[in-house]
């Protein structure tokens, strides 16, 4: 498929270089670098030159590979750096320093994705969608902002893949406010950032492309056999323990019943924010489709999961784009994408 033999850097987490088969692994040691994993077996598939680098807090084995093995470009799996998920965008803009084509996100639009308040403040303005919010920075007084009514929604203001995030992140009065804004400020070490709960659909968006952007079919997860008296939210344990998922029937599908108007709205949409934000190569937009039809923006996230069966992989699918094209298409964007360094 691919037109030229690359010589490729994967750059994945020190925990997380992944051997050259699975077998003998177990369920948890695959589920870790699942996504490390397909990247690879995947790129070796359409006969690249791989070699894999763990990363974790030190650059200098970087900058020795990049002189060494002269990589053509940088695949970059990288979510965190010295253990800090907003310092991922520093090892791109080192690559930028090195003068290295990578993949996926520029370091700017990393730095407003991963801050999630600043994201949506930039939205804002732009009048993109979007439940009202505030963030309740560590070591502050925690008062609730008038303008701000019940239910309310208690998230990291940083963090992703949900962490901290479950039943109890929807709270009803001061109290319980109180006691959640706590809970993140302590056990997940960030500012919190809350917002008016959106009772609706929960909806995702795949978005890739640099100038000329693809917004792939529209996904929504189904909560299967939920109970009622549960809020129907992607908390941690719904994305990530599959036996609860199984035993649920959880699921993530293409949207059912979703006027066309709406879901070329939403796509619109996602295309909108990706350009906003000065986004590059592929990223997942999150909303809530309230009762009304309209959508809510809620998070956007640069560089999202590239499993071969995860969402991004799954919507690519359903445009009739197969994982190694997916790959590929990645590859090409970073190395067609206009850093400053090239002086374009």
């Amino acid at each position: 498929m691919s037109t030229k033999r690359l010589r490729i850097l994967v750059l994945v987490h020190e925990d997380l270089v992944p051997p050259e088969s699975l077998e003998g692994l177990d369920t948890e040691r695959r589920a870790e670098i699942r996504t490390e994993y397909d990247v690879c077996h995947g790129l070796r598939g359409l006969g690249h030159e791989l070699r894999v680098l763990g990363v974790q807090s030190d650059l200098s084995p970087l900058r020795k590979a990049i002189y060494e093995f002269k990589p053509d470009i940088a695949f970059n799996l990288l979510e965190e750096f010295h253990g800090v998920a907003l310092y991922d965008q520093h090892v791109v803009s080192y690559l930028e320093l090195m003068k290295t084509p990578y993949t996926g996100c520029n370091p700017r639009g990393l730095t407003l994705t991963h801050d999630k308040a600043l994201c949506r403040k930039i939205l804002g303005f732009h009048r993109v969608p979007g439940p009202r919010f505030a963030v309740f920075p560590m070591n502050r007084k925690i008062r609730r902002p008038a303008r701000l009514g019940y239910p309310l929604f208690v998230k990291s203001a940083v963090e992703d893949a949900s962490m901290g995030i479950s039943q109890a992140s929807v709270v009803h009065d001061d109290e319980k406010l109180e006691q959640r804004v706590r809970f993140i400020h302590e056990r997940i070490g960030t500012d919190a950032l809350v917002e008016e709960y959106v009772d609706g659909r929960e909806i995702y968006v795949s978005v890739i492309g640099n100038d000329r952007l693809t917004a792939y079919p529209v996904l929504e997860m189904d909560f299967g056999k939920m109970s009622a008296d549960q809020y129907r939210i992607a908390t941690a344990k719904v994305k990530w323990d599959e036996a609860y998922q199984e035993r649920i029937d959880i699921t993530v599908r293409p949207a059912p019943d979703l006027d066309p108007a709406i879901e070329r709205r939403i796509s619109r949409l996602a295309r909108r924010v990706f350009r906003l934000l000065g986004l590059s190569g592929y990223a997942r937009i999150d909303l809530r489709l309230d009762g009304d039809g309209q959508p809510h923006l809620i998070e956007v996230n640069a560089n999202p999961d590239l499993a071969s069966d995860d969402l991004f992989a799954d919507t690519a699918a359903l445009a009739g784009v197969s994982y190694p094209q997916v790959l590929e298409r990645i590859l090409r964007l970073g190395l067609n994408y206009r850093a400053q360094w090239r002086g374009e």
